[in-house]
């Protein structure tokens, strides 16, 4: 499909979903869903409630700043006409937020005052207003809205957005920066299972990195240096030499607010380089532009499903690529993201491969390919 008539196509699936926001009607598919009809004499109420979680790492998760075992995250429900929707807020330390904050600000927030769930834009709207950051607490409203939405429709998202669920790319798994040991046993235990990894650089040790994983591997690479590299003229020398290695893209160079020298890179990079913490939200996208080849979508990044749409929709109009990735998560969030995984050029979910306490069963990996649920909303079971 040509760029024009696939944009006509998304931009007709979006309208139609902001239309059945506001109708209570069901989506067309191949089997017909239970109908359900909202509530208008205004006696259900959506209710929402939230508690804290910490999330265990299954390994010591390094990359070029830091080094940890957990993360913080917040668990959000909710709750309608008998219905249930999951949301999560996932904050690792760069992003600067805490549970503290993520609950402070969920307490500002009153579903209440809204009778009709399916006004996605006017809940959201009203969510966003309330403080000028908080990107992971909005998040998870966001999540468990679309999830309880989904729900009430009787239909996954990624068929509420008018995606083939058997166009799923194939999804990374990350190799943290750590010892030849840890990092070639890591790569073993990936093999017959990822057709794609995704190695964490930008500290001293790139090379014996890459050479470990290469000495029992030839599976293709992305890189993530997470602005890890200071000069711009040995970081191009190392992109062309990771390019040598079978390396397919790479992520964030240098430091966000570097951005000439992004540009710089990305001008004569042999491969593509990827914004991830130099974007953020749907607004920052017409400041980058010309500096990357494409954006990674984070829905901790940016407050949840319904931006996240948004943005992709945008990036492509402009011509670049879109990879979605993910924090350290639940199935719950990485299951939301891959909802959108179809029509994007990368997909890097693995967050909730790399912890060992789940609450949910959700998108799952068979080969290393992503296999979404075929069920309401999310499609979450809870374990």
């Amino acid at each position: 499909m040509k760029r024009r008539e696939f944009l006509i196509t998304t931009a007709a699936a979006t309208a139609g979903a902001s239309l059945l926001a506001c109708t209570g009607k069901t989506a067309s598919s191949g089997r017909e869903p239970k109908p359900y009809s909202v509530n208008r004499n205004g006696s259900a109420r959506m209710r929402l409630s939230w508690e804290p979680y910490e999330l265990k790492l299954a390994h010591t998760f390094t990359v070029a700043s830091y080094s940890r075992t957990t993360t913080p995250d917040v668990q959000v429900k909710i709750e309608y006409d008998g219905f249930t929707g999951y949301g999560e807020a996932s904050m690792p330390p760069y992003l600067g937020h805490t549970v503290e904050s993520v609950c402070a600000f969920l307490e500002k927030v009153d579903l209440g005052k809204f009778s009709d769930p399916f006004c996605i834009d006017d809940i959201l709207e009203y969510v966003d207003s309330l403080s000028d950051g908080d990107a992971p607490a909005k998040a998870a409203v966001d999540i468990a809205l679309h999830d309880l939405v989904g729900k009430l429709m009787g239909q996954p998202w990624f068929r509420i957005w008018g995606l083939d669920a058997a166009k799923a790319p194939d999804t990374t798994f990350t190799i943290g920066i750590d010892t030849p040991e840890v990092v070639r046993q890591k790569t073993l235990e990936c093999k017959g299972k990822f057709n794609v990894l995704k190695v964490k650089v930008g500290l001293e040790n790139d090379t014996e990195m890459i050479e470990t994983i290469r000495s029992v591997t030839d599976t293709p690479l992305v890189v993530d240096a997470n602005q890890g590299w200071k000069d711009k003229q040995k970081a191009l020398d190392e992109i062309f030499w990771l390019n040598e290695m079978g390396v397919k893209m790479v992520e964030q160079p240098m430091p966000k607010e570097r951005l000439d020298d992004n540009a710089w890179i990305t001008e004569r990079s042999p491969i593509p380089v990827f914004a991830d913490e130099s974007i953020q939200r749907l607004k920052d996208i017409d400041s980058i532009k010309g500096a990357f080849d494409g954006i990674n979508i984070k829905l901790m990044k940016c407050t949840g499903m319904h931006e996240a749409w948004k943005m992709y929709n945008y990036a492509h109009t402009l011509g670049m690529k879109v990879m979605l990735g993910c924090m350290t998560e639940t199935s719950c969030a990485t299951t939301a993201a891959a909802m959108l995984s179809p029509v994007c050029d990368y997909a890097d979910l693995d967050g909730n491969l790399l912890i060992a306490n789940d609450l949910f069963e959700g998108m799952v990996v068979k080969e290393g390919k992503l296999i979404l649920p075929d069920r309401p909303g999310l499609g979450l079971i809870k374990l």
